[in-house]
């Protein structure tokens, strides 16, 4: 008996369904090209560079292998220059010119040398806050949008006055970007134009810029709870916890809020937490957060974080490499992972 028009049209229906939810098909389609999917994703980290002459000849060529990489986009977490050069205008415009050579969007947060050190007589004695009022309106004067040949739209904390604070979010990741600097976040006196305090205008920026960056660090927790994502990701000039020496109240004490931020959100959070800084030069990645780490008696900070790892990016002299980082696929272990990429240029 053959069976009607209907039921064969009915027979394919059912079939195709089913073959569309099949796990031979669902496999494909997570591999198919072009798909960022989780394991698919990774994106740079640079810091601290370049550094010195030698380096802004070698960034061009160093920018063209992240791009034949192929990352999805690059973070510069600061210091565009050593902390012994002058911060003439025609520095900042030479670097925003390579920074614009990026294939992939380019987000960038401001290090301590490109305005904090600029009070520095070998810096050219400039005042910092202009310095970093010139900053600005070079590489963030287009706030809410990210940098290289294809930007993508970032959140930015514009209307308080922190363009240069972002948040997105990737993958199940949220990534928070956020202005934080060492020499105490700004906070130690001005040498150079022969200060031996900070300035009240010194001291009332740097309150204000801290509090906006922990608001940001708040914000990229809330959204990761809401959207239960996998990980938390806060990038960051800083190095608030170097283990190559042992700091100074003046050196770290703005620093404490945030620290016990971290703690804080990062505790109540069931996922993963990542702190990548430059500031120090030397890759490391260690806990210095969790239960037992000094670090919590040298802030003073309430509670630990077990689930935060920080990496430090190479730097300075140690840029002979970028970081590649992973967002892995769900059931893959850690959420992220990272390698340490050689330049061929040198």
């Amino acid at each position: 008996m053959r069976a009607s028009r209907a039921l064969l049209s009915l027979a394919a229906a059912l079939a195709a369904v089913a073959a569309a939810t099949s796990p031979a098909f669902a496999a494909g389609a997570a591999d198919a090209p072009g798909q960022d999917k989780p394991g698919h994703y990774s994106f740079a980290v640079i810091g601290d560079v370049p550094y010195g002459a030698a380096q802004q000849a070698l960034f061009p060529q160093w920018i063209q292998e992240i791009n034949a990489a192929d990352p999805a986009m690059t973070f510069h977490v600061g210091d565009i220059k050593n902390g012994s050069t002058r911060c003439d205008d025609a520095l900042y415009q030479q670097i925003k010119g390579d920074f614009d050579t990026f294939a992939n969007p380019l987000v960038y947060t401001p290090g301590d040398n490109e305005w904090t050190d600029c009070h520095r007589a070998n810096n050219g004695a400039y005042n910092p806050l202009e310095r970093l009022a010139y900053d600005r309106s070079v590489f963030f004067s287009n706030p809410g949008v990210s940098l290289g040949q294809n930007p993508v739209k970032v959140d930015a904390q514009t209307a308080a006055g922190f363009p240069e604070n972002v948040t997105l979010r990737r993958q199940g990741v949220d990534f928070a970007v956020i202005h934080v600097v060492g020499s105490n976040d700004g906070a130690q006196p001005w040498a150079g134009l022969g200060d031996t305090s900070p300035r009240p205008e010194q001291l009332a920026a740097e309150q204000a810029r801290m509090a906006n960056a922990i608001s940001v660090v708040k914000s990229a927790f809330a959204t990761a709870k809401q959207k239960h994502d996998r990980a938390v990701m806060v990038l960051l000039q800083a190095d608030m916890f170097d283990p190559t020496y042992t700091p100074a109240g003046s050196d770290i004490s703005a620093f404490q809020g945030l620290v016990q931020t971290l703690v804080d959100e990062s505790s109540a959070f069931d996922g993963e937490v990542y702190l990548v800084n430059g500031d120090s030069h030397v890759f490391n990645d260690d806990k210095p957060l969790a239960a037992g780490s000094a670090w919590l008696n040298t802030y003073g900070v309430t509670g630990s974080a077990d689930n935060l790892t920080r990496l430090t990016v190479d730097g300075s002299s140690n840029n002979k490499d970028w970081l590649r980082v992973t967002i892995n696929r769900p059931g893959a272990g850690q959420v992220l992972s990272w390698e340490r990429v050689p330049y061929v240029a040198h």
